[in-house]
């Protein structure tokens, strides 16, 4: 019996050692440059740490490191408003925002200055400015963000009564807020930057202490909506007043003006009419009391003057008479 070569042929190509080697270079060489090179978004700052430890900070753009681990790079959202809720929780937000119905009765419910107690609701924003103090300075950053804003407002809150709370002190405690905030961030190197502290809903707990608040806030409203009617009313009637008086003054200080232009008038004509009696004396006289009888019986009608002896009084009555019969 005859025997057969059962060794299966070889391929037709065949992975030579040096091939596998270039390969294995060409790969290499892919992988560096590929773990080389990073983007950082616009709105991020990259911080890279070299065999774990701080080296640079890098803004946006395509960034170069070392390969193969040597450099990582942590990229860090710094110029992204962040919001944090507390006592509420929003499970999809937009145009017609939707609530949850949980409570958090653990970070809303506070004691007030007088011993009240209050279900506060309030948002902060915030924006991280130093990506390495972020990332290393501080462990649970968003823990501490939630501790540090919960005891600023029950502090705030605690120093104020109830009513100051639910009213016309809000402002106040969002500003006050805000400001402590960031000075606790800024002392713990924290990384970020509180924008803003807004307070939503402030009621007292449910119940019949928040159906007796609810009037005495309506209480209140009303108040205010009788204050503004006065201050309407106020603002509707006092000008009306004031321009009738300017229009009083107006009319007095007219009258006083021509007043004192006709005593001044009557003083020139006096100085006039002396300037001439001074001058004729008899004649002045008699021209003043001509004109004054004129003056006096102006008005009169069938009335004739006459002297004291009637001096040629009858021929001329006579005369007037016949001239009034002769013109008929």
């Amino acid at each position: 019996m005859s025997e057969r070569d059962v060794t299966p042929p070889k391929g037709r190509f065949q992975l030579k050692p040096r091939v596998l080697l270039i390969v294995i270079i060409i790969l290499v060489i892919l992988g560096s440059v590929l773990s080389a090179f990073f983007v950082v978004d616009q709105t991020e700052q990259a911080v890279v740490l070299r065999f774990g430890q701080y080296a640079r900070t890098v803004g946006a753009g395509l960034q170069f490191k070392m390969p193969f681990g040597i450099e990582r790079n942590y990229n860090v959202p710094t110029q992204v408003i962040q919001n944090m809720q507390f006592g509420f929780r929003t499970e999809r937000p937009g145009i017609n925002t939707v609530l949850s119905n949980q409570d958090f009765p653990e970070e809303s419910i506070m004691l007030t200055g007088d011993l009240n107690i209050v279900d506060v609701e309030w948002i902060i924003q915030y924006r991280i400015v130093d990506p390495m103090n972020w990332l290393f300075k501080v462990d649970m950053q968003n823990r501490t963000i939630r501790d540090i804003s919960q005891s600023v407002i029950n502090q705030l809150v605690g120093d104020r009564t109830i009513f100051d709370v639910i009213g016309q002190e809000r402002t106040n405690i969002e500003f006050q807020a805000q400001e402590l905030m960031n000075r606790y961030f800024t002392a713990y190197e924290l990384g970020a930057t509180v924008t803003t502290v807004k307070l939503q809903n402030i009621v007292p707990p449910k119940g019949e202490v928040q159906d007796a608040f609810e009037d005495v806030n309506k209480a209140v409203q009303d108040m205010e909506r009788f204050i503004n009617e006065g201050k309407e009313a106020y603002n509707s009637e006092i000008p009306r007043a004031q321009g009738e008086a300017a229009k009083m003054i107006q009319v007095s200080e007219g009258y006083a003006a021509e007043r004192v232009n006709e005593a001044r008038g009557n003083v020139a004509r006096f100085q006039s009419v002396l300037s001439e009696y001074r001058t004729a004396q008899d004649v002045t006289r008699a021209r003043l009391y001509i004109e004054m009888i004129e003056d006096v019986f102006a008005e009169q009608e069938g009335t004739d003057l006459i002297d004291r002896n009637l001096d040629n009084f009858i021929p001329l009555k006579n005369l007037q008479e016949q001239a009034q019969g002769g013109a008929q």
